[in-house]
């Protein structure tokens, strides 16, 4: 009696159709309930695993259109240029000009990454370091690591980036744009937005924008308590003649 032939176009007809499937859809399709025939006939089609779902759903290389981060997604299951979560959450971090904290990382990926960042640094794959009292991964290569580092302690002295991760300058750069802006403030603006940016801060958020902005505690302090009070001085910022002119209506002739 011959073998049973399967054919591995019908699982590239499937995938080039649906997209994605999972393992029980593509061994349907080929008329076989073992699993190592359908790994061996994805094989030669460069197939890819998600690495959300816990690697369920497949792909090929030909349909996933990568975005800029290598990232891709169909019908909520994640496909990456690097292969499994680990692989990704280690690119991401070896990448990254300031490292990852685990909860910037998880929605970049957008699935949990805890679990994985304590496997890569238990294979020794990036490693850990205490940051504002929390775990930085980074690169494993020391002058990466180095770098890493120093941006991001520098950009924690940044305390109005409410997502660090996410700047496109340098954080000597941040640093002086808000600067500027705030200079441009009059008194009761400059207390305000000290108050504004310590209410997204929370807990210590008074002491850190004093030292940011070389204000007294205290003035941030009551800035906060002016806006949570809504009790703001409107009419006094603004300057006999500011705003948009009056334009009187012409009556009808």
């Amino acid at each position: 009696m011959r073998p049973l032939s399967f054919h591995p176009d019908e699982l590239r007809v499937l995938l080039l159709r649906s997209k994605i499937a999972t393992l029980d859809e593509l061994k349907q399709v080929l008329g076989t309930p073992v699993d190592v025939t359908v790994f061996r006939k994805l094989k030669p089609l460069d197939y890819l695993t998600s690495y959300s779902h816990r690697g369920r759903y497949y792909t090929l290389r030909e349909i996933a259109r990568f975005d800029d981060h290598g990232l891709w997604s169909q019908a909520d299951a994640w496909f990456s240029r690097f292969g499994t979560l680990l692989a990704t959450a280690e690119g991401f971090v070896h990448r990254s000009p300031r490292g990852y904290f685990a909860d910037e990382l998880a929605p970049r990926l957008h699935v949990p990454v805890q679990d994985a960042l304590h496997q890569l640094t238990q294979q020794g794959r990036v490693s850990r370091q205490i940051v504002s009292g929390r775990y930085l991964y980074t690169a494993i290569d020391p002058t990466v690591q180095r770098r890493q580092l120093r941006a991001r302690r520098s950009v924690e002295f940044l305390p109005t980036a409410v997502d660090a991760a996410v700047l496109d300058v340098s954080p000597e750069e941040a640093k002086a744009a808000i600067l500027l802006f705030y200079s441009l403030l009059d008194e009761q603006q400059r207390r305000l937005y000290a108050g504004l940016e310590s209410l997204k801060l929370g807990r210590g958020g008074d002491r850190q924008l004093a030292h940011f902005l070389d204000l007294d505690p205290h003035t941030v302090a009551r800035g906060r308590q002016q806006l949570l009070a809504e009790d703001v001085e409107v009419d006094r910022a603004r300057k006999a003649g500011a705003g948009r002119k009056r334009v009187e209506k012409k009556r009808p002739k």
